[in-house]
C-alpha cells in the first residue's frame, strides 16, 4: 500500500461516519418502523391489573378501534402524558387499554388512584412476556389497532395535544370511516 494511501484511508473512514452520523441525526427517533404495522395483534392473555380475575387479551382489542398505551409507573415521560390520555378517555370512538409494562403491580395501582384511571382495561406484564412480541423496547409506546385488531400505527414516547391533533385524531377518524 502506498504512502498516500494510508494517509487518505483514516481520513476516508472518519468522512464515512461523519456522513452516517449526519444522516442518523436528520431522523425522528419517534418514527421507528414496526415489522407489526398492517399485522393482527400478537395472540396474549395477561391478567388486569385493577382485577386480578379477569384477563386481558388479543381478543379484546377486536370490534372497536383502540389505542393501546405501553406504561408504568416508573416511567417519567409516563406520568407526562397521562393528562392526555385522561382526556381522550372521554371520546367514545376508541377504547385506551393500558400495557402496564415491567413495572410492579401495586407501583402501578397506586399511580391510578394519585391520577386517576384512562384505561378501559389494563394488562399486566410484570416480565415483558407479550411486550416482547409487541416490539416494545421503551414506556411510553402507544399502539393504534383498528376493528379488526390489525396494528394500524406504532407512536414512541409520550401523547400530547400536538400528536393527537396531528397524527392520532386523524387515523382515528380515518378508522372510523372505514368502519
Amino acid at each position: 500500500m502506498s504512502k498516500s494511501v494510508r494517509f487518505l484511508l483514516p481520513l476516508i473512514v472518519f468522512a464515512a461516519l461523519v456522513v452516517l452520523l449526519v444522516i442518523g441525526l436528520g431522523k425522528d427517533p419517534s418514527k421507528v418502523p414496526s415489522p407489526l404495522i398492517d399485522k393482527p395483534v400478537p395472540e396474549f392473555s395477561l391478567p388486569e391489573l385493577t382485577d386480578p380475575n379477569r384477563s386481558v387479551d388479543h381478543e379484546d382489542l377486536k370490534g372497536q378501534i383502540s389505542l393501546v398505551n405501553v406504561w408504568a409507573s416508573w416511567c417519567a415521560s409516563c406520568r407526562q402524558e397521562h393528562e392526555a390520555l385522561m382526556a381522550l378517555a372521554k371520546d367514545p370512538d376508541f377504547q385506551i387499554v393500558g400495557l402496564n409494562w415491567k413495572d410492579e403491580a401495586e407501583d402501578a395501582r397506586a399511580v391510578l388512584e394519585m391520577t386517576g384511571n384512562p384505561y378501559a382495561m389494563i394488562g399486566h406484564d410484570p416480565n415483558n412476556r407479550v411486550g416482547l412480541h409487541w416490539g416494545v423496547y421503551g414506556a411510553p409506546e402507544t399502539f393504534l389497532v383498528d376493528q379488526q385488531g390489525i396494528i394500524r400505527y406504532k407512536h414512541i414516547g409520550p401523547i400530547d395535544r400536538q400528536v393527537w391533533e396531528k397524527t392520532l385524531k386523524p387515523l382515528v377518524a380515518q378508522l372510523k370511516a372505514e368502519g
